[in-house]
Formats: C-alpha cells, sequence, structure tokens
C-alpha cells in the first residue's frame, strides 16, 4: 500500500466526471474575491490518496490482485466523508473527482463534514458472498487507522449496501473497540443503522424536484417525468415522485436499457419485474428502448441516477428535458452543462440534489455518536429541515446573481470552505 500527500489535480485528460468538477470548481473559484490563486491550489489538492493492491483468494484456490482507491479531499469543515463503491470502471481518476464533488456536497448542505470517496476496481457480480466479505474486510483492514468515527466515514455508494456496511464494521471493530460503530454509516438497522438511509437519496431527489417544480410553477402531475437508473436512488426517486408528488413517471431505466409509455409507468410494478427477470426487457405495454435513446425520449423532467458522464453533448443536444435533476453524482458532462445552460435548462446539481443520502449518513452518525435513535418520520422531516433550506439558499443566490444553480451551488461550497480553511490556517 502507498500513500501520497497533498497531490493537485493532474493535468491529464481525465474521467468525465474528473473533467466535469475541475471545470465547475475552476471556473466558479475565480469569481470569488477573497479565493487567491494559493487558496485555489489548496482547494484543489488532496490531503491524502490510498492506492492498493488487494491479494484475494477466490472459492476455486486461484489467488487475483484487485486495485483499490481512498481519497481524502478536504477536512476543514470536519471528518472526510464519502462512499465506498465497487464497480469494473473504477480508477483512481475517477476516485480523486468524486471524493472532491463530496466536499462541496457537504458544504452545501451545511452538515460538518469534508469530502472522501473510495472504491474497488471488481464487478461484484463476479464474486461470491464470501468472496465479496474477504474482499471488503481484507479493504477494510488495509485501510486501518486512516478511517475512523471522527477521521473518515465510509458508507454505501454503487454496488454496496448494508451489508458490504455491516462487515467493514466488523472489521474495524477488532482492532477499535471506541466508537466503533460510527466507523461507517449505512448500516443495517439492526447493526446500529439509521431508519430512512435507504431511500434518502431518492426522497432528497423527491425533495429538490418538489421545490423546483413550485418555483417554475410545473404541475408534475403533468409532466413527463424520465428516470436514468433502476438502483437505489433511481428506484426509490421515481418511487417517491410518483407516490408524494403524483409525478407522471413514463420511463424508467437500467444500464442495459429502459422502458417507456407516455401514459405512465407504475414504478413499484416495473421494479418488481426488474428484481424478478434482471431485466426490464419483456415487461407489458412499454416500449423497450436503447440507453441512449432512453436519454432523448419525450419528457419534461430527467432525473439521471445511474453513472457519471451519461448526459454528453450528444444526448444534451437531443434531450427535450426542461428541468434535469441529477441524482447521480456527476451525470452532465462539462460541455454537455454548457449546451443545457445556452438552451435554457433548469438543472439542480448533483451537489445539492444527491445530498439526501449524506444528510442522513450524518443523521445515523449523529445516532450512533449519541446512542439514542430518530422513527423513520422523524428522520424523514429532518431530512426535508436540511435539504429545503439548502435548495432555497442555492437558489436564493441564484437569482441575486443571475447565475445557474449548478454555479450558484459551488459557489456556496467553496466559499463555506475557503471560509473554514481561512479560520482553521492551512500552512505549517
Amino acid at each position: 500500500m502507498t500513500t501520497t500527500m497533498n497531490l493537485p489535480i493532474p493535468k491529464i485528460e481525465g474521467t468525465a466526471c474528473h473533467d466535469a468538477v475541475s471545470c465547475f470548481v475552476l471556473s466558479v473559484a475565480q469569481k470569488i474575491s477573497f479565493i487567491d490563486d494559493d487558496m485555489i491550489e489548496y482547494l484543489n489538492s488532496y490531503r491524502r490518496e490510498i492506492t492498493m493492491k488487494i491479494p484475494l483468494r477466490k472459492d476455486d484456490g486461484t489467488l487475483v490482485t484487485i486495485p483499490a482507491y481512498r481519497v481524502q479531499h478536504n477536512n476543514a469543515r470536519g471528518p472526510y466523508k464519502g462512499g465506498v463503491r465497487f464497480h469494473p470502471e473504477v480508477n483512481l481518476t475517477e476516485v480523486r473527482a468524486l471524493a472532491n464533488m463530496m466536499t462541496w456536497k457537504t458544504a452545501v448542505a451545511d452538515i460538518p463534514y469534508g469530502g472522501a470517496k473510495g472504491g474497488i476496481c471488481i464487478d461484484p457480480k463476479t464474486l461470491s458472498k464470501n468472496e465479496l466479505e474477504r474482499l471488503t474486510r481484507a479493504f477494510t483492514f488495509h485501510l486501518g487507522d486512516n478511517i475512523g468515527p471522527h477521521t473518515d466515514i465510509p458508507a454505501p455508494d454503487v454496488n454496496t449496501n448494508a451489508q458490504v456496511m455491516a462487515w467493514m464494521y466488523d472489521e474495524y471493530s477488532k482492532s477499535h473497540s471506541h466508537d466503533a460503530l460510527a466507523v461507517v454509516t449505512g448500516k443495517p438497522v439492526a447493526l446500529g443503522g439509521s431508519e430512512g438511509r435507504e431511500e434518502a437519496t431518492g426522497r432528497g431527489v423527491m425533495y429538490v424536484l418538489r421545490e423546483v417544480a413550485r418555483d417554475l410553477k410545473v404541475d408534475l402531475s403533468k409532466s413527463r417525468v424520465l428516470v436514468e437508473g433502476f438502483g437505489n436512488v433511481g428506484y426509490h426517486g421515481a418511487r417517491l415522485i410518483q407516490d408524494e408528488l403524483n409525478g407522471l413517471i413514463v420511463g424508467v431505466s437500467t444500464s442495459k436499457g429502459g422502458i417507456y409509455n407516455s401514459k405512465g409507468i407504475d414504478v413499484k410494478k416495473a421494479h418488481r419485474y426488474y428484481l424478478e427477470h434482471s431485466s426490464l426487457k419483456g415487461y407489458p405495454d412499454v416500449d423497450f428502448m436503447s440507453p441512449e435513446e432512453f436519454l432523448c425520449a419525450d419528457c419534461d423532467v430527467l432525473v439521471p441516477a445511474a453513472l457519471s458522464g451519461s448526459i454528453n453533448d450528444k444526448i444534451a443536444q437531443k434531450t427535450p428535458a426542461r428541468i434535469i435533476i441529477e441524482g447521480a453524482n456527476g451525470p452532465v458532462t462539462a460541455t454537455a452543462n454548457e449546451i443545457l445552460i445556452d438552451k435554457q435548462r433548469v438543472i439542480a446539481p448533483a451537489i445539492l440534489a444527491s445530498g439526501g443520502g449524506v444528510i442522513v449518513s450524518y443523521f445515523e452518525w449523529v445516532q450512533n455518536l449519541q446512542q439514542y435513535y430518530w422513527t423513520h418520520e422523524e428522520v424523514n422531516k429532518k431530512l426535508e429541515r436540511v435539504i429545503v433550506p439548502a435548495y432555497e439558499r442555492v437558489r436564493d443566490l441564484s437569482r441575486e446573481k443571475k447565475i445557474s444553480l449548478r454555479q450558484a451551488a459551488y459557489t456556496i461550497g467553496l466559499e463555506q470552505v475557503a471560509q473554514a480553511s481561512i479560520l482553521r490556517g492551512t500552512g505549517y
């Protein structure tokens, strides 16, 4: 395992997510009066990058070595916070960008965390449950004291869940007894997890869409809503938009394609079908579309809730959506964002719209430390009381400065982190 300190963002062509985040941060930071070039360099540097090659003994006796990463971007406002994803396309550049984004996301929500991210370059579908557990425990063991309840608190992300967090907690607790329960969030409720955590990101998406629709005087019952991604965020987001906002969900999709019906789709029924068949193909009374066709289908609202970079220049030119709510991290590329802004589309950025997950992770962390737990209803109300004011701050700044919601959100995030850094002192 190797650790490097204070590494600036490399001047290389990175992933779509990396390029977009770098572009957004730099363009906004240069317009904030008290942020000079030195502070920009500081805000674009990473406190710590941990890279490792994890040896995993497979069930058949073969030995494989798997790349894994944990990047800690900034902790000026509190402990590092960010998810752990298992995906075959995980790489250091992507993890850097996602850690960077988490710093601004926690600042926009005004919760006392910094930003981090972790990932293992593996398709978990290729592993047995025992292999997945061994890999998770090895990853946690090698992270050692680089994570902890007051240092860096991981959480679920793409292809990880409450069970993975339970393994991480258990492995960490073997050598750290004090406050070990709060080392990760997104745990099973039976093991100190919070009510409402599983649906939290999707619920946050729903709250932000509700507020945007109110401000624009849009009737969601008559507005066609398209949701890309049918995992944790996409499913719960679509379900809650349909159930609580009476939204007209006309399409949902997975990585293999999407289903569309202009008259509406029953989200719960479609999800049951997907769980039974591992695909949406064959679902009755719908048109099945390729991923690209789906993103360009007729809609008024688009919720990209899959992976980063799915809304590229081509999609941005073609999508008829007038409102885009980013449920995934970095789904819109930097150049696609410019195209959409030129077309006067309203985009609620991920550092605002997908903040529900980390907000309820914060609630779980607080509950663990206090050993006092809240009901599902209490958690939902507290989430609403955090994310709605966050949206209002972003909206108000957007109106005041005549800038996009994304620019306003990054301005708030950067100002929060820069002010905390200046107050604490950034040098030695």
